[in-house]
């Protein structure tokens, strides 16, 4: 807490140096309880933090909590942000993969779905907080927008019916900035306290974008971490002026790898046209056969091949946690760290990717926590991310969850 505390400090040394002449005025100062802020660094590696050039970063770090966080399978966006707030695994909340496919539904689940049915198979912790009467704001997390529980309608207009909301939410804009978002934040913890979020979320997605772009070891991608090391110490200034105690837990969904257009798998070379699908290709490929044609598939994936494995869905690896939901597709094929399987030849790229095996060290992901219920200085071993959500709910007042694929115990030698 140190870092707070010392610009808490400097604007009490700044009021008492009132002329010696004149009394100092007496103003009244809110005591505040602390506010728990969970921010989502997107793409953020986890030892992207040893560059030296995070500053804002690397000392809430030295003064709280830090680890490398290992992000469950698949390692990519909206599974993984959806894990964080619900504490299960992707393969058990139903947000299995950025693009998902289900027979029967004319509709296809994409980053701007917000129909709650593919939703609300867990529930996040701000439906929860809501219901025990803690106010929450979300800005721009994956999922915050959806009103979970409820139902949307078939026809015209496709009013959404039932479901809870954040008190406050905000749907996702990129041309919104850091400045403004951070300004978001601390106008909603300006407010009385009746009306004032105890629990925030936020999310900043200027690493991921430019690490696709350019690869993990590119100047714009240093660029855009040191952007994002700004605006955490814009916020932590903000709450210093507002005397605002705050628990910052930030985190990325996902690290990131290399990629080379010249480590490509192309599945046009594996399998004849009109025998498959592939709903989503990169570091690993969702693939559907067409009816009839499933023996031929087969024939053609499961052999060994350089760079890629693959696997019906029944037969997934059991350290992936991933192939017991309906809406994984019947084959999965997962590259070697570093390659890409493609759907058609040419078609790789060179930057960066994620979606391999959390544990390969690519895809460690950001933690860091400090506040006022963390001790100081230190480096926790890796663990899974369906822990945050369990931390959250401890730091937020909430009541253990049961039937989580998380817990607190990692947490327990850091927490006052």
């Amino acid at each position: 807490m140190r870092f707070l505390t010392l610009a808490l400090a400097l604007l009490t040394l700044h009021a008492c140096a009132a002329p010696a002449d004149r009394a100092a005025p007496t103003i009244a100062v809110e005591s505040r309880a602390p506010v728990t802020i969970l921010i989502s660094l997107d793409g953020f590696r986890a030892d992207y933090l040893d560059r030296g050039i995070t500053p804002h970063l690397s000392q809430l770090a030295t003064e709280g909590v830090r680890a490398a966080m290992r992000p469950s399978f698949p390692s990519k966006t909206f599974p993984n942000h959806w894990t964080l707030v619900t504490g299960l695994r992707p393969d058990r909340h139903g947000i299995v993969a950025n693009r998902i496919e289900v027979e029967g539904r004319t509709d296809v689940f994409t980053m701007a779905s917000d129909d709650p049915w593919w939703w609300n198979g867990a529930v996040p912790i701000w439906v929860d907080a809501e219901k025990a009467g803690v106010r929450t704001a979300t800005m721009f997390w994956p999922g915050s927008i959806v009103a979970i529980g409820g139902t949307k309608a078939a026809d015209w207009p496709y009013k959404i019916a039932g479901g809870t909301r954040p008190q406050d939410f905000l749907q996702y804009y990129e041309e919104i900035g850091t400045t403004q978002r951070v300004a978001t934040l601390i106008d909603w913890l300006r407010r009385p306290p009746a009306t004032r979020p105890r629990l925030l979320t936020t999310y900043f997605e200027a690493v991921d974008t430019v690490g696709h772009e350019r690869g993990t070891d590119h100047r714009e991608t240093d660029k855009a971490i040191a952007e994002v090391d700004a605006a955490i110490g814009a916020l932590v200034a903000g709450l210093a002026e507002l005397r605002q105690p705050a628990n910052l837990v930030i985190v990325a969904d996902h690290g990131m790898a290399a990629v080379s257009r010249d480590r490509a798998v192309a599945l046009d070379t594996l399998l004849t046209a009109g025998d498959y699908r592939a709903i989503e290709t990169g570091p690993y490929a969702g693939i559907v056969a067409t009816p009839g044609r499933e023996a031929a598939v087969e024939a053609a994936l499961l052999k060994p091949h350089p760079h890629m494995e693959c696997w019906r869905k029944a037969e997934i690896p059991a350290r992936l946690h991933y192939g017991r939901h309906p809406r994984v597709p019947p084959y999965l094929c997962l590259a070697e760290v570093g390659w890409q399987v493609v759907d058609k030849s040419g078609t790789a790229f060179d930057g960066g990717a994620h979606g391999y095996d959390g544990a390969v060290p690519e895809m460690a992901a950001l933690f860091v926590a400090h506040g006022p219920a963390f001790v100081s200085g230190r480096t926790l071993p890796t663990f899974d991310n369906p822990d945050v959500h369990a931390l959250l709910r401890r730091l937020t007042g909430l009541p253990p969850a049961t039937g989580t694929d998380g817990s607190d115990a990692v947490f327990a030698t850091v927490l006052r």
